[in-house]
């Protein structure tokens, strides 16, 4: 069965995202709530869906539920926007994207603590799922606010969706993937 490398160095950051020393993947999740960095991508399609993922069942955190297209830890020494593009082709098998910050946040749970950094972004690329995922589908938004609270969304992607969805930032989200993108 597949697993997440439970060595795998991590940046620990401060209450504003600073870089503050490091740790191991198992510490961060052990209940220590150590603050730790990662990168979420929301990616919309043409006709406006959002694609979620689904999270495999090996996964020690929220086996088995519908999360955000992309999400995954920042390694130490290595850079959002760097770490952003890694998880995007790890995850999805997307190489161009354009995509935006929108906000940083602090989410903790009863055993991590995570500083978000969000992006919404669009790709011209086919999504192909990797094994790193249980795959995952373009959701419409009404499809997502029907099964909000259902179980079948991560907590952390609802309480994120939320956010975004109230001020806006979903909302004639614009990317021009010639001139804005990123990769």
């Amino acid at each position: 069965m597949q697993s997440d490398n439970p060595l795998e160095l991590l940046p620990i950051v401060d209450e504003a995202g600073k870089v503050i020393g490091s740790a191991t993947r198992q510490k961060c999740h052990d209940g220590s709530l150590i603050l730790h960095p990662v990168v979420h991508l929301h990616l919309l399609s043409d006709d406006g869906k959002l694609y979620l993922q689904l999270r495999p069942d090996w996964k020690t955190i929220q086996p088995s539920k519908w999360d955000t297209a992309v999400g995954g830890h920042i390694g130490y020494g290595e850079d959002v926007e760097d770490a952003l593009h890694r998880e995007t082709f790890e995850e999805l098998g997307l190489r161009h994207i354009c995509a935006k910050k929108v906000t940083e946040y602090t989410f903790r749970t009863n055993v991590d603590a995570e500083y978000v950094h969000v992006y919404i972004g669009v790709s011209s690329d086919t999504v192909m799922p990797s094994e790193e995922t249980a795959g995952g589908r373009f959701w419409s938004f009404e499809e997502i606010e029907q099964n909000i609270g259902k179980g079948l969304f991560t907590p952390n992607f609802e309480d994120e969706y939320r956010m975004l969805r109230d001020n806006g930032d979903f909302d004639g989200f614009i990317c021009n993937l010639t001139t804005d993108a990123t990769s």
